[in-house]
């Protein structure tokens, strides 16, 4: 399993993201962007999601603040999903909990998303290749509806991921 650790404040960290998983991403990859805009702590998904469709990145992209896939629905849509891009590519993109020292971490892996998983949930892994997006400690009481978790820490780390996106792409179809 290959794994990219950066945080999101380290100078060119798209960059490292795009080339983590331009060996990943292709012209049959859809991107599925979990969470809900309901919860600071949980909207990273849906932020990426919007973020991506308002830049017209030429790739499918499920999950968005208007249209947000979480706990509730994520089994339909994957399988919606599924049927309509059968041999497709999934990224997964989610919040995480993690170490306290981890809190603002990126990390881009070779393998799928666990969804649920830090809230004590069963849900179907999502994804090939997935990014997470380190918003709390798995330390606090309140998991995800955290008080402490800052919508400039969220929004930050979703503008970099997506600007990874959308490098990658680029630099997968400049000479296409």
């Amino acid at each position: 399993m290959d794994k990219l650790k950066i945080h999101h404040t380290a100078s060119a960290a798209y960059y490292d993201i795009a080339f983590f998983i331009k060996n990943y991403l292709n012209s049959s990859t859809v991107i599925i962007c979990i969470g809900t805009d309901k919860c600071i702590g949980d909207c990273l998904g849906p932020l990426v999601g919007t973020m991506l469709a308002e830049k017209h990145l030429p790739l499918p992209v499920y999950g968005t603040i208007a249209s947000p896939i979480h706990a509730l629905n994520l089994e339909k849509k994957l399988s919606e999903i599924k049927t309509n891009h059968p041999n497709c590519n999934i990224l997964g993109i989610d919040a995480c909990l993690g170490e306290e020292n981890s809190i603002g971490e990126i990390h881009c892996r070779d393998y799928s998303i666990h969804p649920g998983k830090g809230v004590g949930k069963t849900l179907p892994d999502v994804g090939e290749f997935s990014i997470i997006g380190i918003v709390d400690s798995c330390d606090s009481t309140e998991i995800f509806t955290s008080r402490t978790i800052r919508l400039s820490l969220v929004m930050d780390m979703a503008k970099v991921i997506v600007d990874g996106i959308i490098y990658s792409f680029y630099l997968n179809h400049q000479y296409s």
